[in-house]
């Protein structure tokens, strides 16, 4: 049976006093759930997080890492340096990334090969912009994001790798997606997983809605058949909405 999973990005926000805050406020309100919790705190705020959830079901991930070992890439972090810090969960290729940062398919399929080398686990992001939904090109956009970041692995890769769908066009613009478009959209990425590795992959692999998963929408989006959860952003900064949407399950 899949995993349900609900994963909080907390992005560039909160420093430590305010990560220890907000971690304070989950803990008041954990408890076991349908499904399996996750918050990603800045790099610096790591280790303080992980050691304050260490007794508690909340996974503590990383929002990012570098492709290499080591070596001269001022300011980035490695598979190697989260795992020593405790993080076993990264998510790959975020929107925000692939648009302010120029990250290609190329270089996260690196980035995928080096997180898996390390024994990690992956949560794949992707999405189409405005243009590509108005021009009815979402699905081809999609579908090239998976085929080139991800289908140069083997079937058994995927027992460690979530995907998470983002439609950016509904993400701070006004526009709003329905949980129809978005359980369109996750059926369409599961008979894609299909079509290369065959239905037992397919119907194993998680797959998140990162489109503005809210306290007031996220059961009825939760509520569809390949909607496996959710890649919460501003709701995740916020104890009470956050266990809402966890809970909604």
């Amino acid at each position: 049976m899949r995993k349900q999973i609900v994963a909080g990005n907390w992005k560039m926000n909160n420093d430590l006093s305010q990560t220890e805050l907000l971690i304070t406020n989950l803990k008041r309100q954990v408890k076991t759930s349908e499904a399996e919790m996750m918050i990603a705190p800045s790099f610096t705020n790591l280790w303080s997080a992980f050691e304050s959830l260490r007794e508690y079901d909340v996974e503590v991930i990383a929002q990012n890492m570098h492709f290499a070992e080591s070596g001269a890439y001022t300011g980035e972090v490695s598979a190697g340096m989260l795992k020593s810090v405790g993080i076993q969960t990264v998510i790959l290729g975020h929107s925000e990334r692939r648009a302010y940062f120029n990250e290609t398919d190329d270089l996260l399929a690196e980035k995928v090969d080096a997180a898996l080398k390390n024994d990690m686990r992956v949560i794949f992001c992707f999405g189409e912009e405005l243009a590509d939904r108005k021009s009815n090109n979402h699905e081809t956009v999609v579908e090239n994001q998976i085929k080139n970041g991800l289908f140069h692995l083997d079937a058994d890769a995927f027992k460690t790798i979530v995907l998470a769908y983002e439609p950016v066009w509904a993400i701070g613009t006004g526009e709003t997606a329905s949980p129809e478009q978005a359980q369109d959209m996750h059926a369409f990425i599961r008979k894609t997983l299909t079509n290369k590795y065959g239905q037992s992959v397919a119907d194993s692999v998680s797959i998140l809605y990162g489109g503005s998963v809210k306290p007031n929408n996220a059961q009825e989006i939760f509520s569809k058949p390949d909607v496996d959860g959710g890649l919460i952003g501003g709701a995740a900064l916020n104890a009470d909405d956050f266990m809402t949407i966890v809970n909604a399950f």
